[in-house]
Order: C-alpha cells, then sequence, then structure tokens
C-alpha cells in the first residue's frame, strides 16, 4: 500500500524499496515545540508564502496551555505565523487538542494521502489508510513552502493478527506485544501493515492507537487498509474525496509475523523502553505514585470509557495521582455529556483540558526522583515524564484505571 501511495505521489507508475523518490504532499503539520525551528527557517531562507494554507497545520499542543514564558514565546510564534501566511488549520487552546487525535477526528486525514508531521507520531494517521510519518523541522520549512519532501520507499512487514481480542484487551495491548516480540528496532525504517481478523473487529479508536506506535518499534510507518470501520468513521466527517489505496493480493513483504492473541493478557511495558514488555501478571505488586490516562495513544473517548466503568463507585488509592487528559475538545464535551468526567472526579482523579503535558515531562504531572508513574502514554524511556531517577510502565486505559484505585499494578479483572 504504502508503494502504491508513494508512487503515485510522485507521479511513477511503481516504486520499489530503496528508491527515492520526490513525492507531493496532502498535508504537513507543525506543533508548538518542532513549528518554532521550522518557522525560523522558513523565514532564513527569505520565503514569502506556504504552498496552500488549507494544507498546512498548526496545533499548539505539547507544552499548552503554557507552561512558562519560553513556552508562551514558542506558541506566539505559531500563531503570528497563522496570522501572517493564512494557516486555515490553527487550532487555539480551547478550540485545540493534541494533534494526532485532533487531526482525525477533524476529517483532515483520508485514506491515500501523504502527511507528514514535524512529530515523531505522525504515523497515527496510518490507521485510516495513509502513508504518515514525522520528519525533522527543517524538512517542514521545505514542504511548508514547497508542498514536496524526498522519502526512501521502505519495504513493508505485516503483521497478521489472528483470533478474538480477550476481555480487557485493546490496541495499545496488541501493539506492546507487538513491540516485545521484535523490539525498538525490528521495524527499523520500513512500513509496519497490521492485518487479520483482531484488526478487523478492531475499533478506530483502537486502530489510531496502535499505528500511533509504529515508531516505537523503529517503523517508517504503520498503517490499516481500509474497510468499513474507516469509511463509517469518515463519514459525514472528511474533509475532502479521498481514494483508498490497497495492497495487491500477491505483494512482497520483506516479513510476515502472524500472532494468535485468543489468550493474551492486557500488556504492561517496564522501564526503561517500550520493547521490555510483559504481561500484567507479572508486574501485579509494582507500588505506583502517579497514574496519567490520556495522550495521542489513549486520550480518546473508547479509552475515557473503558477507564470510568472501572472507576465508577470506587476511590483513587490515597497513595496515587491520577490524571485523565481528554485527547481533544470534543472528546472532553462528549466525555462531559455522558457522565464519564464526573465519575473521574468523584473518584478523585484531577480532568485537564487536553494537552501532550505530563507524556514529555512537559508539564501537569513531572515526577519527582524516585517516583513511579504507570501511563497510556507511548514512551518510557529514563526521565521521560520527570526526574531520571523516576520510572514509567505503559498500559492500557483498563489496566490503568484498575491499578490506580489498588495503588499497584494490577489485572482489571481483579477488581472489576
Amino acid at each position: 500500500m504504502v508503494e502504491k501511495i508513494l508512487a503515485r505521489g510522485a507521479g511513477k507508475e511503481r516504486v520499489q524499496p530503496g528508491d527515492l523518490v520526490n513525492v507531493k504532499v496532502d498535508l504537513v503539520m507543525g506543533n508548538d515545540i518542532t513549528a518554532p525551528v521550522a518557522i525560523k527557517e522558513f523565514a532564513r531562507l527569505g520565503l514569502k508564502r506556504v504552498f496552500d494554507p488549507a494544507r498546512v497545520v498548526l496545533v499548539p499542543d505539547h507544552f499548552t496551555p503554557n507552561r512558562d514564558i519560553p513556552s508562551a514565546e514558542q506558541a506566539l510564534a505559531l500563531r503570528r505565523f497563522a496570522s501572517q501566511y493564512g494557516i486555515v488549520h490553527y487550532y487555539e487552546v480551547g478550540r485545540m487538542g493534541i494533534e494526532h487525535a485532533l487531526l482525525p477526528e477533524q476529517g483532515l486525514v483520508l485514506p491515500g494521502q501523504i502527511i507528514i508531521g514535524a512529530d515523531s507520531h505522525t504515523c497515527t494517521y496510518g490507521a485510516l489508510g495513509a502513508f504518515a510519518t514525522g520528519v525533522g523541522s527543517t524538512d517542514l520549512a521545505a514542504a511548508m513552502a514547497l508542498g514536496e519532501l524526498w522519502f526512501k520507499v521502505p519495504a513493508t512487514l505485516r503483521f497478521v493478527y489472528n483470533g478474538k481480542l480477550p476481555k480487557w484487551v485493546g490496541g495499545k495491548d496488541l501493539i506492546l506485544y507487538t513491540i516485545g516480540a521484535i523490539g525498538v528496532e525490528g521495524a527499523r525504517y520500513q512500513a509496519m501493515e497490521f492485518c487479520g481478523p483482531a484488526i478487523e473487529s478492531l475499533s478506530m479508536d483502537g486502530r489510531l492507537t496502535m499505528a500511533n506506535m509504529a515508531i516505537e518499534a523503529g517503523g517508517k510507518c504503520g498503517y490499516i487498509q481500509p474497510d468499513q470501520v474507516t469509511f463509517d468513521y469518515l463519514e459525514g466527517r472528511a474533509k475532502g474525496p479521498y481514494e483508498a489505496v490497497y495492497s495487491d493480493i500477491d505483494a512482497v513483504y520483506a516479513q510476515t509475523y502472524t500472532f494468535d492473541i485468543s489468550n493474551l493478557e492486557p500488556q504492561v511495558a517496564f522501564p526503561p523502553s517500550p520493547e521490555n514488555v510483559h504481561p500484567v501478571s507479572e508486574a501485579k505488586g509494582i507500588k505506583i505514585d502517579q497514574v496519567v490516562i490520556g495522550s495521542c495513544t489513549n486520550g480518546r473517548l473508547e479509552d475515557l470509557r473503558i477507564a470510568a466503568a472501572i472507576l465508577k463507585g470506587r476511590k483513587v488509592n490515597p497513595r496515587v495521582r491520577l490524571l485523565v487528559i481528554p485527547a481533544t475538545q470534543a472528546i472532553y464535551r462528549q466525555a462531559l455529556t455522558e457522565g464519564l468526567l464526573e465519575i473521574f472526579i468523584d473518584a478523585e482523579a484531577a480532568v485537564s483540558t487536553p494537552t501532550c503535558g505530563p507524556c514529555l515531562g512537559g508539564h501537569m504531572g513531572i515526577l519527582a526522583g524516585g517516583e513511579v508513574a504507570l501511563a497510556t502514554t507511548n514512551r518510557n524511556f529514563t526521565g521521560r515524564m520527570g526526574h531520571r531517577d523516576s520510572q514509567v510502565y505503559l498500559c492500557g486505559p483498563a489496566v490503568a484505571a484498575a491499578s490506580a484505585v489498588a495503588g499497584e499494578i494490577i489485572h482489571p479483572e481483579e477488581i472489576a
């Protein structure tokens, strides 16, 4: 699928892995950390306009609402650039969300597109059948001006998931299990195609979670071929026409992995790497100080519903801080309408406006030395969420909510 999309973007009949191609991009995105660097480069080059004000997206989401004066200056740079160049899709605080939840929600991500973003988790959009990948800020500057970028065509790995998803197991568990199986370099500069019966039954929220963490396996991108779930999600949402692209039946893959997930436990990634993955039963009893439910990985409505179902009528352990961060304003509003936020607050969780915040150690949840966090985020490297002597464990929303109540990592079945 990726080879076909890149060939189309390059105006070629076909391409193959290893080819260097210059392609037209459909969407270009930057945030409050990466876009200011691109904006400076844009100015240094003396560029006068962007290639298409309707296809450049700017989202201040990492250190917003502004943490301090430097972060306020970064956000101001986006605001000024958006005004100067008439950027159509600039999402201010109060109207924004975490970028990788926001763009699909807004109908800006469509099958068959080529999307780049100056953020490594841009690969999220492959869940909708797009070729989407992260780039550096200077590449972002060039693409904002030209609407083009060059790539080396990646080979593709195929991941087939057989079986029926067990209770409490979702997209986060599948991708953690996969990273545990192949390692953080197992898909280095390769496309990851996710397919099989378990994927077909996965919701769009779960699919976005899987594609989001392709980069944690070293992948250039991750994707799921469009199907009825995709089309239902895009109905009434898509901001334009699209043409889905599919892998040929006889497509050549660099390697195929087949997993039977019928008996898979919820997964937990231990510090200091997303590849240090264990079933939740092996994490039982690990004491925690903070739980984060949110991020571009697991801050969607389905995640909040799962967490609320476990937390309803319960209290967060008095030794634990629980932070709940809906990924967009629309998700926040729907969670409010459904009574989910009331459940979280009754459980004595802190509910935040959309922000990347604690995921990257930005703000709103920094860890002190020796503290342990359990998070639905995507990375747990040393010092990721604060002090270098802190630790971060990764999991899905069910394990996170149950563990917040217990004060230690447990299987959701133990209290649900």
